[in-house]
């Protein structure tokens, strides 16, 4: 998925003057092409977040196209007062590209985590906030990012995430129908899609077919497009590699207190009870914060036997 959006990003490269990128001393290899074929499009900025986050934004006023490319809790936590302040409240159309969405970067620990980030990036003015699934949606949060006149911030994991539609134009704005179903509906974004197909694959073999959707802009959600989404489903199933309280889920629930649609909600997500001192690789952890295929599975299996038993 990183290797899709940083690719269409450094092919535009060849087509336009104007673009820059900036890395915070991160993912120097994925840049090897860019730094050979364009070396005055690539500047890594070292250990010195804020200073970049400022610099970029010194740049974009002048008219530069800037990505900043970094690890999630290096590009938002740390420089947070920077991307308010220079970016995101002068509505620069600074690109942020933040790596290892969840707990990616599993086993590094909390430091390395980013599970909160959204319910911080949506508290900031003006700022767009994409989590793609997929490589299909990496390159076209990619295109709307480099088209976009605002900051736009998407956020990734770093492998190779398999495609899990086809591969065409899609509206990254708008929620993405990856598999028909009927009754339940299991909602998500980011990078956790794989432990949901993975689930909709063990279900497919008790004759369970729930619908898929892909929600890859968080900010501003698409309201309208995601109640017709699930215009005719009994239940909807929210999951994400995040604080389960700040992120989609807490998002569509929302929805549903203004909305009284009659579906209910289930949400699973990462717990805020000190879970994340808990120490493994990601699938682990998934597992630790039942959010792992086997979990999807008997939640969405106990949506459609016992009807409603969601919020």
């Amino acid at each position: 998925m990183r290797n899709s959006f940083v690719d269409t990003i450094v092919a535009q490269c060849h087509h336009r003057d104007d673009l820059m990128i900036l890395s915070g001393d991160a993912g120097l290899g994925v840049f090897d092409t860019l730094q050979k074929e364009h070396p005055d499009r690539f500047l890594n900025c070292g250990i010195a977040e804020q200073h970049m986050a400022s610099f970029g934004a010194g740049l974009a006023m002048t008219g530069v196209k800037v990505v900043l490319y970094n690890i999630i809790p290096f590009l938002l936590y740390r420089c947070y007062e920077q991307v308010r302040n220079d970016i995101c409240d002068q509505n620069l159309p600074v690109v942020l590209a933040g790596i290892g969405s969840g707990v990616t970067f599993a086993p590094a620990g909390i430091s390395h985590y980013a599970v909160e980030d959204i319910a911080l990036a949506r508290t900031l003015p003006n700022l767009t906030v994409i989590s793609p699934a997929d490589p299909v949606e990496a390159r076209a949060a990619a295109r709307y990012a480099l088209a976009a006149d605002t900051p736009v911030y998407v956020r990734m994991a770093r492998s190779g995430e398999r495609e899990m539609g086809p591969d065409h134009d899609i509206d990254i704005t708008a929620p993405r129908v990856i598999r028909k179903g009927t009754d339940v509906a299991i909602v998500f974004h980011g990078s956790i899609g794989d432990e949901v197909m993975a689930a909709r694959d063990l279900l497919a073999e008790v004759g369970i077919s729930p619908r898929v959707i892909s929600v890859p802009m968080l900010q501003p959600l698409p309201y309208r497009q995601l109640c017709e989404a699930l215009q005719d489903v009994q239940a909807v199933l929210s999951v994400e590699e995040h604080f389960s309280d700040s992120g989609l889920g807490a998002t569509v629930q929302s929805l549903r207190a203004l909305e009284s649609p009659s579906w209910s909600l289930r949400i699973l997500g990462i717990p805020r009870d000190g879970a994340l001192s808990l120490v493994g690789d990601r699938n682990t952890l998934r597992e630790a914060f039942s959010i792992s295929a086997r979990h999807i599975r008997d939640e969405v299996a106990a949506l459609f036997q016992g009807g409603s038993h969601g919020m």
